[in-house]
Order: structure tokens, then C-alpha cells, then sequence
């Protein structure tokens, strides 16, 4: 078992869907030596032991504990807002799985900010126009705004950081921290994997 906490955190890892252009899901492909799933995973684990899949039960049960969407192809805002309905901790680390560059230390110090910010209800980099919802931790409070704007059909999700409070990590601050914004840097296509393969 993890510590104390350790214990207020649970992580998701958005799994998402059959890619196209990579033909199949992101979740499977294969980079460094191992699934982009299980490299999620193991950053999961190493921050928390409660650790869940965001994403069909029938492909994921074999990996992690799975939750599914309420609102059905929404977007990451239907697995966000599924996340925390599912939620027992006020904390929740929310990871996409095709962003392998992300470090234990960075998933840390986002655990820490949110730690330091009780009062608010997500804890999100922004890099200049652009969020990164999908590298973040949100309280569970988080899923009342979700839910409404999904009930209104609004699936954005980056329209709900000014409808509550929220502790956005900026560019240079993220610099600050000796963080490079290339972390947030994900696999779309064949030609990015083997580029960044080239790169490693």
C-alpha cells in the first residue's frame, strides 16, 4: 500500500480509441520496448497504487481496473467527468496514454501544486492558446461543471477552466520548474513514432 499521500490520489489513464492513421489503438503501439499503455501505467503507478483505465472494459480489464464513459463519445471531457464520478479521492491525476514524455516528475509536481491549491478544482498547464487537459489533476467537484456542460452538449473542455477555479501552470512557469513543453508532445501518426524512435 502507498503512504498517506499516496492514499488521496487516484491516476486515469485516458486510453482513448483505434487510431487511423496509427491503425490501431494508441493504447497497443509499441515504442521503447513496450505499449504506450503500459509505459502510462508504470508513470501511474509509481505516483499512486490506485490506478485506472479510462476506456472500454472489454479491451482494458486485462490491465488496470476500467471506467467507461458515461456520456458516450464526448471526448476527453465524457472520460474526465467519468473519472471523477468513479472517483473515491479528492485528488485525480489524468494522463493521456500517447503522451510518453511525460515524467515521474513532472506527474509530482503536478500532484504537489494541486496539494498547495485547495481551492482549486484543476490543476492544468496552459501553453499560451493551448491547453493540456489531458496532463492535469482535478478535484472531484470538477465533474458538476463537466456534467453540465455535456448535459448542454458542450464537449470543450477548455471552455470550463474560466467557469471554475482553476491553477493554470504557464509556459513560464513550467520553464521555471526546469520543465521543457516538449513533454506534452504526443504520437499521432506512424511518421511521428518513427521520428521520435530516430530521435531516442
Amino acid at each position: 500500500m502507498g503512504n498517506a499521500s499516496e492514499r488521496d490520489l487516484t491516476a486515469f489513464i485516458l486510453a482513448g480509441g483505434k487510431s487511423k492513421r496509427m491503425g490501431v489503438d494508441k493504447a497497443f503501439v509499441d515504442y521503447d520496448g513496450c505499449t504506450l499503455l503500459a509505459r502510462a501505467l508504470d508513470l501511474a503507478r509509481s505516483v499512486t497504487p490506485d490506478v485506472r483505465i479510462l476506456g472500454s472494459q472489454e479491451k482494458f480489464a486485462p490491465f488496470a481496473p476500467v471506467v467507461e464513459d458515461i456520456f458516450r463519445d464526448c471526448g476527453p471531457l465524457g472520460g474526465i467527468h467519468a473519472a471523477l464520478r468513479a472517483s473515491l479521492t479528492e485528488l485525480n491525476l489524468v494522463l493521456a496514454v500517447d503522451t510518453p514524455f511525460v515524467s515521474w516528475a513532472f506527474a509530482q509536481y503536478l500532484i504537489t501544486l494541486a496539494r498547495g491549491a485547495p481551492e482549486a478544482a484543476a490543476v492544468v498547464p496552459r501553453d499560451g492558446s493551448f491547453w493540456q487537459p489531458l496532463c492535469g489533476v482535478y478535484r472531484r467537484e470538477f465533474a458538476d461543471a463537466a456534467e453540465n456542460a455535456l448535459q448542454a452538449g458542450r464537449n470543450r473542455i477548455d471552455l470550463l477552466f474560466d467557469a471554475v477555479r482553476t491553477r493554470v501552470i504557464e509556459r513560464e512557469e513550467l520553464e521555471g520548474a526546469g520543465f521543457s513543453r516538449a513533454i506534452f508532445r504526443n504520437l499521432n501518426t506512424p511518421e511521428e513514432l518513427e521520428a521520435e524512435k530516430q530521435r531516442a
